[in-house]
């Protein structure tokens, strides 16, 4: 487990190397998947993400789909399970999470994953599902520009399903993605967790490729590991 300040929103952080694993364990699949020191929640499969693999519907059975900082790849590859024929991006500013990620997808073999930096994504690709457990903690003008980036690269019928703490703001986020034109609610609620259902924005599909770049693109902060 990292300490409260580690280097896992670092593109290339400086901690050493400590590699582990973390089982995953869900009502219809068991990954063992390889962690290491200076990642998101290397020792446990954090409760957020738990939350959002137990709650959200199956995700689309084709198209591609989108993993937003993907750590080691608990959430794309639950993606990839359940849905083998779709394209999975797994992506994170994180280098080392993405290598564990695209190693954690070949032990797995789950082919379709691509896993790469989030600057990297072809500006063209639309996505018809996004998953994520966003870094509220980068504060909101940074998380705001953030997914206005990849929410309006969902498809006219994409939805994005978010994870968010309450005490970190769900309920003014979720006021917030309204007001900004993408309907959106709430869809579970457990253990402080609040998942949102975010609907495509008429018109974010056909918007800039890139949308608003951060310094952060995928979200990552100096957070507590367990608290996004």
């Amino acid at each position: 487990m990292t300490s409260k300040g580690a280097h896992y929103f670092e593109e290339r952080p400086g901690a050493a190397a400590r590699p582990g694993t973390v089982d995953v364990v869900l009502p219809d699949l068991h990954l063992r998947l390889a962690t290491d020191s200076g990642v998101f929640s290397p020792g446990r499969l954090d409760p957020g993400t738990r939350v959002l693999l137990e709650t959200v519907p199956p995700p689309p059975q084709e198209g591609d789909l989108l993993d937003l900082g993907c750590g080691y790849g608990p959430i794309a590859l639950t993606m990839a399970s359940r849905a083998p024929e779709a394209t999975v991006w797994a992506v994170d500013v994180n280098r080392r999470s993405v290598e564990l990620c695209e190693r954690n997808a070949r032990t797995a073999g789950l082919y379709k994953v691509r896993s790469m930096h989030v600057d990297d994504v072809p500006a063209d690709v639309r996505f018809s599902a996004i998953w994520s457990n966003p870094a509220i903690r980068i504060g909101k003008p940074a998380l705001h520009a953030m997914l206005t980036r990849w929410l309006d690269r969902l498809t006219p019928d994409g939805t994005a399903y978010l994870v968010v703490q309450k005490h970190l703001g769900s309920d003014s986020l979720q006021r917030w993605l309204g007001e900004q034109g993408w309907e959106t609610g709430r869809v579970a609620s457990r253990s402080a967790y609040r998942v949102l259902r975010v609907a495509a924005r008429p018109g974010g599909a056909a918007g800039s490729p890139g949308g608003t770049t951060t310094n952060d693109p995928a979200g990552r902060t100096a957070a507590d590991d367990e608290e996004r």
